[in-house]
């Protein structure tokens, strides 16, 4: 009985050895400090492209181009990467762009994919490079409720006290994809968000990234 109970733990722990590694971190890093994030399983095709472009060092030097404080930070475009002040960005990316993966909700730390809007984009399809990292601010269920009674969104009661005391843009959910959460340096998010920026939302100082993945 000994012999098949310590044969049984034996494999039991080479299966969980041999189990796909669920969500994957990444590291973000940022003179203002630095962020961990983790990607979700339940948008592989962002996952996939999101390490792909980090294997290939994609996002190094990159900037936060995009600031707007109690809203989000956005980066991504190669288009940033030695960019002259004045210079208008946004547009960048790799020449290809992502299904939509819609589902998970815009909490504050919440890795989310930047798009077109839907004048030109109507399947939400999102930019293959560029993201955003939301800020936003607590939001009550009266307000949530308002603003997405059109999207026939049903939110749980652990939704709508996330949204209050944590805060987030409850009004993207339903538009954009979220395919991660940053899960240490929350902090990081409010420093880059309060940058003095220039018309247009691009920081005065640059902020460059370096993204890698983590553990």
């Amino acid at each position: 009985m000994i012999r098949f109970l310590l044969n049984l733990s034996l494999v039991l722990i080479v299966m969980s050895c041999g189990q796909k590694k669920s969500d994957e971190l990444v590291i973000i890093e940022t003179s203002f400090g630095t962020m961990k994030a983790k990607l979700y399983d339940s948008t592989p095709k962002h996952k996939a492209n999101f390490i792909k472009l980090i294997k290939s060092n994609y996002y190094d030097d990159l900037l936060f181009h995009r600031v707007m404080q109690g809203f989000m930070i956005q980066g991504g475009d190669p288009e940033s990467k030695n960019a002259p002040q004045g210079a208008m960005l946004g547009s960048g990316g790799p020449g290809y762009t992502i299904d939509a993966e819609i589902g998970k909700f815009h909490f504050k730390g919440a890795l989310c994919a930047a798009r077109q809007s839907d004048a030109v984009n109507p399947e939400k399809k999102s930019s293959g490079s560029q993201f955003y990292i939301v800020q936003g601010q607590p939001t009550d269920a009266a307000q949530i409720q308002m603003m997405n009674a059109t999207k026939g969104i049903k939110y749980t009661q652990e939704d709508f006290n996330k949204y209050a005391q944590l805060g987030g843009a409850p009004f993207l959910d339903g538009d954009y994809t979220v395919f991660g959460e940053v899960v240490e340096g929350m902090e990081v998010i409010d420093k880059i968000a309060a940058a003095q920026t220039l018309p247009g939302d691009r920081p005065v100082a640059d902020i460059k990234m370096k993204v890698r993945l983590g553990q």
